[in-house]
């Protein structure tokens, strides 16, 4: 099968084969992460953010809530790396935090394995090269976050994810989840030097240059 084969018929039926038990089976676990977020954070317990998907059509991703409202006496919101508390990083670090995701996959919004979905405002920064990476349903994890996650630069990351696109396989999403769980066991990549996360895109060296 090819990967545009793929893409359009086998990574949906394998995204459901996964998720749907997998929902039921972490169920517990989500009423858990809800609780305590709701103690600690406060509410609302998810954030929830427009992003672009497939075709760059907008969708709403879910995750649970990882930072304070806290506000500075200007009466901004404060960096990331002073909202952030320990809670809110073991839930990053674990990637516990992206486990409503999920109900994103069941809506078919997104895919287990695939492009992150990144900030819409990002949309024209892209090179046409890198906005290749919208002709795939956007993932939970990605070869991208099995190789370097956060630490990777946003061009190297970029082309990561087109480099996916191109060669999607069931055997190669199989071993992108495998690594995932090994990443998130070793807590590997998942801040960039000096970063609560990922430090924002500015555009393409590609862009930058022209």
């Amino acid at each position: 099968m090819t990967a545009t084969l793929y893409h359009r018929l086998g990574k949906r039926a394998t995204d459901l084969v996964v998720t749907v038990p997998a929902i039921v089976v972490l169920a517990p676990l989500l009423a858990i992460i809800a609780l305590l977020v709701r103690v600690r954070l406060g509410k609302p317990v998810l954030f929830v953010q427009p992003r672009p998907g497939r075709s760059e059509r907008s969708f709403r991703l879910m995750k649970f809530r990882t930072m304070t409202d806290a506000h500075g006496a200007d009466g901004e919101l404060l960096p990331d790396e002073q909202r952030m508390t320990p809670f809110g990083r073991f839930l990053r670090s674990s990637s516990l935090d992206e486990l409503p995701e999920l109900w994103n996959v069941l809506r078919g919004e997104m895919s287990l394995v695939g492009p992150r979905p990144l900030l819409e405002r990002y949309l024209p920064l892209y090179s046409p090269e890198q906005a290749r990476r919208h002709t795939a349903r956007p993932g939970i994890t990605g070869w991208a976050q099995v190789n370097g996650r956060n630490r990777a630069g946003w061009d190297e990351r970029f082309a990561m994810d087109v480099w996916y696109v191109d060669h999607a396989t069931l055997r190669l999403d199989l071993r992108i989840l495998l690594l995932t769980v090994v990443k998130v066991l070793r807590r590997d990549d998942i801040t960039a030097d000096g970063c609560a996360t990922m430090t924002a895109f500015t555009g393409s060296t590609d862009r930058r240059a022209a």
